[in-house]
């Protein structure tokens, strides 16, 4: 197996990245965007109608328009992709739930979509997710960006207290 890529090396890059993409598509990035346009255009096969009258959800896909054709889908598209294929290539790319011996496979599962989940609400509900907040957020020194991430860290280190025999 290969080793991981140098730490310092991958935030480099992953800078250039945020930087190429406010010079390229004028947008830094972020992921909750492209998941809500997503759960839009499947709400639009379900009905229509019901994404028209929300002025929330017509926004994003109202009428005409198609929720998919917006940068933040591609990028989220390019993500996946590369994230794949990054396993593949450097031969990690195997199927596995890891848990600790006090956690099944089927509560790891169910913790994992039950996080996920809360993380989605709250991406929404806060009107963006933690790769906005951090990197577009953190990049161009907005105070309540800082703010949220140290609180997201907090707020993790704090829970691990509480979860971290499950792992032993």
């Amino acid at each position: 197996m290969k080793g991981y890529m140098n730490p310092y090396l991958a935030g480099v890059g992953l800078g250039v990245v945020l930087l190429a993409s406010f010079v390229i598509a004028g947008r830094g990035l972020g992921a909750s965007g492209a998941m809500m346009r997503c759960v839009v255009s499947l709400q639009k096969v379900v009905s229509q109608e019901h994404v028209d009258r929300n002025p929330y959800l017509a926004k994003y896909g109202g009428g005409e328009r198609n929720p998919l054709e917006n940068w933040l889908v591609f990028e989220l598209l390019g993500v996946l992709v590369g994230g794949f294929l990054s396993g593949v290539i450097a031969g990690r790319f195997k199927r596995e739930t890891n848990h600790g011996p006090r956690f099944t496979k089927a509560k790891r599962w169910l913790f994992a979509f039950l996080g996920g989940g809360l993380f989605g609400f709250g991406a929404r509900l806060a009107r963006g997710c933690t790769s906005g907040q951090a990197l577009t957020g953190g990049a161009t020194m907005v105070v309540g960006s800082w703010i949220t991430m140290l609180a997201i860290f907090a707020g993790g280190y704090m829970m691990a207290y509480f979860f971290r025999k499950q792992w032993i």
